[in-house]
């Protein structure tokens, strides 16, 4: 799964540097306001853009890790033949979820939002580029909700030995 471990590491990475960012960006805010006196125009939109591409970056990743939020009241109770086929539904539900919404969606959404060239107000960037993490984020949870169907006959010891 040599693949998977190159994604796994630059989303691991990834995800990384954009939070050294915005902890930078936040940083900068408050001493520009409060040490300057001068707050600087660009750090709180910045913060948004990167706090979106956080959570859906973070959102693919612990999909692929499944660490994701989850209600296991049902699973925990389920054993053998029924825990194996809600397993392969949920992660059916959500690679199919991820296509359409994130996906398919993300890809209009980035399109429309270019072809009008809208711009963010105060980077002056457009603002298609902030929103292609839709498609990628859905492209990389879809990824992953697909290797954990294909592992579904796999022993639990040989997915914990691969996941640490």
């Amino acid at each position: 799964m040599k693949i998977r471990e190159k994604i796994d590491k630059a989303l691991f990475w990834s995800l990384v540097v954009l939070m050294s960012l915005m902890v930078l960006n936040v940083l900068w805010q408050v001493a520009s306001r409060y040490v300057m006196n001068s707050p600087s125009s660009f750090t709180d939109e910045l913060a948004r853009f990167i706090l979106i591409w956080v959570g859906l970056l973070g959102a693919s990743y612990v999909t692929g890790k499944k660490m994701h939020l989850a209600i296991d009241i049902l699973p925990s109770k389920m054993h053998g033949r029924k825990a194996r086929n809600l397993s392969i539904f949920t992660n059916v539900v959500v690679a199919a979820f991820a296509f359409l919404v994130l996906v398919w969606g993300g890809i209009k959404l980035v399109y429309i939002t270019l072809k009008l060239e809208q711009t963010s107000a105060a980077l002056n960037i457009p603002l298609g580029y902030v929103y292609t993490v839709l498609p990628l984020s859905g492209l990389l949870i879809v990824y992953y909700s697909l290797v954990n169907l294909r592992r579904q006959g796999e022993e639990p010891e040989e997915i914990g030995k691969e996941l640490a």
